[in-house]
């Protein structure tokens, strides 16, 4: 990683965002199709609270190849920031083309069920919620009662 990626990366960790967000920008005007910018710059929309202006360079950075290692955390950002847009069904999109990659992220599968809610789909979202907790609640009175939990998941709108 260059010193000047590495400097933008440094304000970021220290709160500067804008001021990381700036430093991205000018770089990425240098190196436009560099993945690993474009997400960079991605991101930094994202803090700044500027979704509208963070989704295209998602896009970008995906198109472009960006390595396995930032992928699940590009998908990730770029699904929440569709769904806090308002665009759930290119949310949906998103997440499940991530989780068929990475299914062992538990993450994607929770924003996923977010996406799900906003789009009504709430047996399916609980369902996801309550098998994610299930799988990772270290709690003891959770797992307890794990096999209950996971059996009433996909069944919740059940009268018995």
């Amino acid at each position: 990683m260059n010193k000047d990626i590495e400097k933008a990366l440094n304000l970021r960790k220290n709160n500067q965002w804008k001021e990381s967000n700036q430093l991205l920008l000018e770089l990425c005007k240098v190196k436009p199709f560099d993945s690993f910018l474009n997400y960079q710059v991605a991101w930094s929309f994202d803090i700044l609270g500027e979704e509208d202006k963070a989704i295209l360079f998602y896009e970008k950075a995906i198109e472009l190849g960006l390595d396995e290692e930032y992928l699940e955390d590009a998908y990730l950002g770029m699904g929440s920031t569709y769904r806090t847009l308002g665009n759930y069904n290119k949310s949906k999109v998103v997440f499940e083309k991530a989780i068929h990659q990475f299914p062992q992220n538990n993450a994607l599968k929770v924003f996923y069920s977010m996406t799900l809610f906003n789009l009504g789909r709430h047996d399916i979202s609980m369902e996801i919620l309550l098998q994610v907790l299930s799988a990772t609640s270290n709690d003891t009175d959770i797992q307890s009662f794990k096999k209950a939990i996971l059996f009433y998941s996909d069944k919740l709108d059940k009268i018995w």
